[in-house]
């Protein structure tokens, strides 16, 4: 008896969650694709951060390994991203008035030109800008001290846009 009590409470969850076809947990939706492909992403912006290519197109790959079941390629996968870093700039944007006119909060912003082809929805391919800043305080610690976890928290950011945007349809 419990365990046909047990069925009939289960049933509608299993009917829901049979009826989304490829679907995770994560908001996304892959659909049909099975492989992705992800190119390097080159640093094209005035100011140079060396790490920033491998760093953002690593943590985009690892967004995607980790909210989708798609398997990699190396090239022409049935999704795929690439693109450049067009923009990453380092002002200020809250002035100080105390004994000398310093910087209250500097802003660190990153600028991805990602093109995503998707060969099995074409209507789902975009070629497009994505943005994203973080506010810091420098009296914490020299930009330097700080840039690594800054670009960190940026790049989960623009990936999580990116993904959004690839997968979700937001």
């Amino acid at each position: 008896m419990k365990k046909r009590i047990l069925f009939l409470l289960l049933l509608p969850l299993i009917t829901i969650f049979s009826a989304c076809g490829v679907y995770s947990f994560t908001g996304g939706s892959v659909g049909d694709l099975k492989t992705v492909a992800v190119s390097l992403f080159e640093n094209n912006a005035a100011l140079v951060n060396p790490n920033l290519s491998q760093s953002f197109t690593e943590a985009l790959k690892n967004r995607i390994r980790t909210q989708t079941s798609l398997s990699f390629v190396r090239t022409e996968g049935e999704a795929d991203f690439s693109g450049n870093i067009t923009n990453y700039t380092v002002q200020p944007v809250a002035i100080q008035g105390n004994q000398q006119v310093t910087a209250g909060l500097t802003r660190l912003t990153i600028t991805i030109q990602v093109k995503y082809n998707n060969t099995k929805d074409p209507t789902k391919s975009f070629d497009q800008s994505f943005s994203r800043y973080i506010d810091f305080d420098q009296t914490k610690g020299a930009f330097a001290s700080q840039e690594q976890n800054l670009v960190k928290q940026v790049n989960d950011q623009l990936t999580e846009d990116i993904y959004n945007k690839a997968f979700a349809n937001w």
